[in-house]
């Protein structure tokens, strides 16, 4: 079961003969509530956002990986995540909070462990790391994991008394882990009481150390581990901040809930998406559209925000390279995952009957083969 998750490109149906060169969606794809579709488009050099669905007639995965310093951390998250998830969901007998917590921490351990492991050679391998979200799907029970800025949300038909009362309304199932976030910065300070300059605001983005934005991830080994910050090989390219403790966690906020009939549909994606729509516009757009290409139309409508925002044509920003192109948007992943069923099951009635498989995103977008990962 666990070699499903091992096949970057085997299960990756659909994408090629896209009118962007940069961008790879799949079809619609079953899992046991309904169906799915993922899509991402490309704007730095190498792919940084990478994502994966694992689907059998029991449970359901969903992970959004979006790197920083480089595509190593959210391609080893791929490749170990999942198989990390089915271990411990196996040996305790259920998925459960603290299953998918050790889930979250055997990941950062290997990854940290593969950073000590190439030190020597690729130093710079410590600056790398991921936001990391995940979501799992076990009997009509939902987790959202998160750590870093990428985010889940919730379409669910409104109740009596609410405001769009028999609409379609956004709910944010995850935590943006980001200083910019009053509470999250606050959250930052108040672990470091002795440090003035914790978190910097430097041209307007609050940033922790004026480093980085996000205050949990896997990886970034040198601003959790002082043994990475203070040897000089690392110092070769990067300052040293000669750290007391650790100014990043790996610790994911850890959401459960029960899934309800009138929840439709779930959307996770990368900070890249939420950077261009709000969660009420992404709801929409899904709710108004047909499923078809429906994670595509996402990505697309983003797009085209980013286009506006920038004073240009939508058809001249699909033209610019991949590199060029990070200076007018981010990587963007989204997955759309529809929750069909979810009322026949609560009923008792039987589930769609699935096969087990796993549909990771390419590793770069047309540019490498499944077998050029760069780990």
């Amino acid at each position: 079961m666990l070699e499903w998750c091992l096949r970057p490109l085997e299960m990756c149906f659909g994408g090629g003969g896209s009118d962007q060169s940069l961008l790879w969606d799949t079809d619609l794809k079953p899992h046991a509530s309904g169906n799915y579709s993922i899509a991402v488009v490309q704007a730095n050099s190498s792919l940084e956002d990478q994502a994966q669905v694992f689907t059998s007639p029991s449970a359901t995965f969903l992970g959004v990986y979006d790197g920083h310093g480089g595509p190593q951390a959210s391609r080893f998250i791929t490749n170990n995540l999942f198989s990390f998830l089915l271990k411990f969901t196996e040996e305790e007998g259920g998925l459960s909070e603290e299953v998918i917590k050790k889930a979250f921490a055997a990941t950062e351990e290997e990854f940290l462990r593969f950073v000590k492991q190439t030190w020597i050679a690729r130093p710079q391998m410590a600056s790398v790391g991921s936001c990391c979200l995940l979501g799992a799907i076990s009997k009509d029970v939902l987790y959202v994991a998160n750590l870093g800025d990428s985010r889940a949300v919730l379409g669910r038909r409104a109740l009596v008394g609410e405001v769009n009362c028999g609409g379609v309304v956004a709910e944010r199932l995850s935590t943006d882990h980001n200083v910019g976030v009053e509470e999250v910065r606050k959250e930052v300070e108040a672990l470091h009481p002795d440090d003035a300059h914790i978190v910097v605001c430097t041209r307007g983005v609050w940033r922790i150390k004026g480093i980085i934005q996000v205050s949990r991830s896997i990886g970034d080994a040198y601003l959790k581990k002082a043994n990475f910050d203070a040897n000089p090989l690392f110092q070769q390219f990067a300052c040293p901040l000669y750290l007391k403790r650790p100014v990043m966690t790996a610790e994911p906020s850890i959401l459960m809930r029960k899934l309800k009939e009138n929840d439709l549909f779930l959307v996770f994606a990368s900070d890249g998406l939420w950077e261009n729509l709000t969660d009420e516009e992404v709801v929409q757009i899904v709710s108004e559209n047909p499923r078809t290409g429906i994670a595509k139309r996402v990505v697309t409508v983003a797009l085209e925000e980013a286009a506006k925002k920038r004073d240009m044509r939508y058809d001249d920003l699909k033209k610019v390279e991949k590199g060029l192109r990070r200076h007018f948007h981010d990587d963007i992943t989204v997955i759309v995952l529809y929750l069909d069923h979810l009322k026949e099951s609560i009923n008792g009635r039987s589930r769609h009957k699935g096969d087990y498989g796993c549909i990771n995103t390419p590793i770069d977008i047309f540019s490498q083969s499944a077998n050029e990962i760069d780990l």
